[in-house]
C-alpha cells in the first residue's frame, strides 16, 4: 500500500519506529517533536469531510478571505484523505485536501489502476482519463469557493497522486500556478502528448524523490526534470539522500520554502 509514511506514522504514533526500521536516526526527535505537536493539534481541528465538490476534501481554508494562496494535497495509492493533511502545520498557506474516485477497501483509494509490479504503466486508462476530469472539475471549483486566483493554487503530490498533478496540471496549465512532485514520476502518455508554450513555461514546479525509493524509482525524479527542462520550464529538483518511498524533514523544508517563493 503506497502511502506518505511521514504523516501516517505520526498519526499512527509510530514514526520513531518507522523511523529508526529505515536507518534514520538523526530523524528521531523530529518525528518525536512532531508527533506531540500534530496530536494536541488535531484534538482542536476540524477533519470534518467535505462533499460539496466534485471530490470529497478536508479543508483548512477561509472563504472570508480573497486571494489567499491555495495548496491542494493529493494523496498517493491506497491512501485517503488525510493522509498527507498534516502537512499544512509546517506549510505557508490555506489548504484543501483532495479524496481520490476509486475505492480499494474502506478508507483507502486510488486515482488510476496499474497491474501489479506494471512498472512500465503508460497512463493510457478510463480511469486516469475519469479522475483527471474530476480533479480538474474540483480544482476550478475550489477556486470559485475559495476566492482565489488559479496562479495563487499550487497542487502537492505523493506518489500517485504526483503522476496527477503531472497529468493535470501538465495538461492545462492555466488551471494553476505550479505544482509540487513528490516521489512521482511523469507517465509516458503525458510526456508524448504535452506540448511547450508560454503558459506552461510560466507554471513553477517542484520534484522531490528519495534516493533509496524501491517503489518509484529514484530515475524517474531526473527524467521528469530533465522532460519539463526540454519544455521550456524551471523545476526544482531536490534529491534526498537514505529517503525511500516517503517524505523527511528536509523534504517538508525545501517544499515550504518553495511555496513561500511560488507564491509570492
Amino acid at each position: 500500500m503506497r502511502r506518505c509514511r511521514f504523516c501516517r506514522d505520526v498519526h499512527s504514533r509510530r514514526c520513531s519506529q518507522a523511523a529508526s526500521n529505515r536507518g534514520h536516526e538523526p530523524m528521531l526527535k523530529f518525528f518525536a517533536a512532531l508527533l506531540f505537536a500534530v496530536t494536541a493539534m488535531a484534538q482542536a481541528q476540524d477533519y470534518t469531510l467535505h462533499t460539496d465538490l466534485p471530490l470529497d476534501y478536508l479543508a483548512q481554508a477561509s472563504v472570508e478571505t480573497p486571494n489567499r494562496p491555495l495548496v491542494i494535497f493529493i494523496h498517493g495509492y491506497g491512501s485517503n484523505a488525510a493522509d498527507l493533511f498534516g502537512l499544512k502545520e509546517h506549510l505557508p498557506a490555506g489548504y484543501n485536501y483532495v479524496q481520490a474516485p476509486v475505492e480499494l477497501q474502506a478508507d483507502s483509494y486510488k486515482w488510476f489502476t496499474q497491474k501489479k509490479g506494471g512498472t512500465d504503466y503508460d497512463g493510457v486508462t478510463e480511469d486516469l482519463k475519469s479522475s483527471g476530469k474530476r480533479l480538474t472539475d474540483f480544482i476550478t471549483q475550489a477556486t470559485e469557493k475559495f476566492r482565489t486566483q488559479p496562479g495563487k493554487v499550487f497542487l502537492v503530490g505523493f506518489s500517485q497522486g504526483a503522476m496527477m498533478s503531472y497529468e493535470v496540471a501538465l495538461r492545462q496549465p492555466t488551471l494553476v500556478g505550479g505544482f509540487a512532485a513528490l516521489s512521482g514520476r511523469l507517465l509516458p502518455v503525458v510526456k508524448s502528448e504535452v506540448k511547450a508554450s508560454d503558459d506552461l513555461k510560466a507554471l513553477k514546479v517542484f520534484i522531490g524523490h528519495g534516493v533509496q525509493d524501491r517503489q518509484v524509482a529514484y530515475a524517474s525524479g531526473p527524467q521528469a526534470e530533465a522532460t519539463l527542462k526540454s519544455l521550456g520550464l524551471t523545476p526544482q529538483f531536490h534529491g534526498y539522500e537514505g529517503l525511500g518511498h516517503s517524505i523527511n524533514e528536509a523534504e517538508v523544508v525545501d517544499l515550504a520554502n518553495w511555496l513561500q517563493q511560488s507564491s509570492r
